[in-house]
């Protein structure tokens, strides 16, 4: 396993201070209910380039009344082999919040969930979504809470706009354009993908929070070290 990043990496807060972060994969908030391999620390690490992408999407955000909130940015390789594993296991205590209606399995053959190579790996995929500026920070999810799930209503009580879904919803009302989706919340993920495409991204379809920087500085290179300020060279 790798322990430090190559040069050209670094965090996110020393580009753009002011993007609010949520990295669910050190915690338990997300669909596996424990910190994820390889998430040692919650920050945002990515290429320079993404992050001056971000930085850019950023004063977008911000002149339209927004700020962009991070959910995940670099991924290690071992994270999505812990999700493999996962996958591999009885376990499922997070099902009725992330993905009340698949089966584990499903989540990899319908692609919301990828292994060890993908473009996280690489340091130029983020997934993200719109906060109001002034919004206030929202409460801290408590293990063990009783789950609702992403799709309903009156889901997790998220500080974001209105998305139509949770983040890591693995429902296909989570694919960006889908007829279910009206109103506020297809209005605010065509903002989103908006903002992001001028900034030098691009979407994936089946996911309305993810997004890949166009010219990646390491296409088909996927990186192991650790989400830590400390693996920064």
């Amino acid at each position: 396993m790798d322990s430090h990043a190559p040069p050209g990496f670094v965090d996110l807060s020393d580009v753009d201070s002011s993007i609010r972060t949520d990295i669910r994969y050190a915690g338990s908030h997300n669909f596996v209910g424990r910190p994820i391999a390889g998430y040692l620390e919650p920050r945002c690490l990515l290429t320079r380039e993404a992050a001056d992408g971000l930085a850019r999407a950023q004063r977008s955000a911000t002149a339209q009344g927004y700020s962009l909130k991070v959910y995940d940015c670099y991924r290690p390789s071992r994270a999505g082999q812990d999700f493999e594993q996962w996958s591999g296991t009885p376990e499922d205590s997070m099902k009725a919040e992330f993905y009340p209606s698949l089966s584990k399995h499903q989540l990899f053959t319908d692609g919301f969930v990828g292994g060890g190579q993908t473009t996280h790996s690489s340091g130029t995929a983020v997934d993200l979504t719109l906060v109001p500026l002034h919004a206030p920070s929202q409460r801290p999810f408590v293990p063990g809470e009783p789950l609702v799930a992403c799709t309903a209503p009156n889901r997790f009580p998220d500080d974001t706009v209105d998305m139509g879904t949770g983040y890591d919803c693995f429902d296909p009302r989570s694919h960006t354009v889908d007829p279910g989706v009206t109103g506020a919340a297809r209005d605010h993920r065509l903002l989103l993908r908006q903002i992001m495409t001028d900034a030098g991204f691009v979407n994936y379809r089946n996911e309305w929070w993810h997004y890949d920087l166009v010219n990646s500085p390491h296409p088909d290179t996927y990186y192991d070290f650790p989400v830590a300020r400390g693996a920064l060279s």
